[in-house]
């Protein structure tokens, strides 16, 4: 499969996981700023730029507020990575797909799509946040549920799950990386207890607080959580274990083929370049320049992606 039908398979699923991810990365913000001193506006531009959309935001608002960063993520048409522009153009991806996917999983994403848009319809009190966001979450995660619930195991499938991991590594990367800007300011305060909450809410942004805990008790630090996060296989939401999904699911659409995708040999390089470390190596890089070049190369993977695959043809 090629072509227009592969692209909506891929951007359908991106999507739905960046809805998600999204909204996990505005309770990663709601904690965070719990812990912090001084103006807490100031803490929303830490998340703004760990999505990756504070540059829109200040073209398209007058000041950074607290209100006005939740507006832009949760909701703003003018964001075209707020969760409800997200579910979206899920949405519309999902009815070009149409006859691809099972009839659960498209009405799992139009109720998706209903709900999102009748709970973002207006601004949210902040009271009201928690459950929108948990709301938003028990959706997305019901399509995926429906995806493999229901879904044959073909290039459909495959497709699904690349854009899914594709962008789950990328979330992965750039919620680590919220500790570089919201420390920025106050080198000082690393290594004190508000670091250690900070890292406690990373770990809670990925759903991954029992699994760490499981592993290593109450004795983990940063360092582990790196490793965790970054390197551990078992972890369902590590880049280790999402460029381990994504090589899997290339190599199936691969099978045949003479030669090695580019794409395939492209997230290879990644795992290769980046994943077989140890975690003291990404320490003496640097953790924020490892992430950004980590971030630069899973970009050039989805562009490869839509070469190798003819998307818009």
């Amino acid at each position: 499969m090629l072509g227009k039908t592969a692209n909506g398979l891929f951007w359908m699923s991106r999507y739905l996981e960046r809805a998600e991810n999204t909204a996990r990365l505005i309770e990663t913000g709601q904690r965070i700023a719990l812990t912090r001193l001084g103006d807490s506006d100031e803490e929303w531009a830490s998340v703004l730029q760990s999505a990756g959309v504070y540059d829109a935001f200040l073209a398209n608002n007058e000041s950074l507020t607290k209100e006005a960063a939740l507006n832009w993520m949760l909701r703003s048409r003018d964001n075209p990575s707020s969760i409800r522009s997200s579910i979206d153009a899920a949405r519309q991806n999902a009815r070009l797909v149409r006859t691809a996917i099972t009839g659960e999983v498209w009405e799992a994403v139009n109720a998706t799509y209903m709900t999102s848009n009748r709970i973002l319809a207006r601004k949210l009190a902040e009271r009201d946040l928690p459950a929108v966001l948990r709301t938003i979450r028990q959706h997305t995660a019901l399509v995926r549920g429906m995806m493999h619930g229901t879904m044959m195991r073909n290039e459909i499938f495959d497709f699904l799950r690349i854009g899914t991991f594709l962008e789950r590594a990328d979330y992965t990367a750039r919620i680590v990386d919220v500790k570089y800007y919201v420390l920025l300011p106050s080198v000082s305060a690393v290594g004190t207890k508000i670091d250690n909450v900070h890292w406690e809410s990373i770990l809670r942004a990925v759903s991954a607080n029992g699994g760490f805990r499981m592993e290593y008790g109450a004795t983990g630090g940063p360092r582990q959580i790196v490793h965790f996060l970054i390197l551990d296989k078992r972890m369902p939401r590590s880049l280790a274990f999402c460029a381990d999904k994504l090589t899997d699911n290339l190599r199936y659409l691969n099978a045949g083929n003479r030669t090695r995708a580019r794409s395939l040999e492209k997230v290879t390089e990644l795992q290769t370049r980046y994943l077989t470390h140890d975690v003291s190596a990404i320490f003496d890089y640097g953790l924020h320049e490892f992430i950004q070049s980590v971030l630069v190369h899973l970009s050039e993977v989805a562009r490869q992606i839509e070469v190798d695959f003819r998307f818009y043809e």
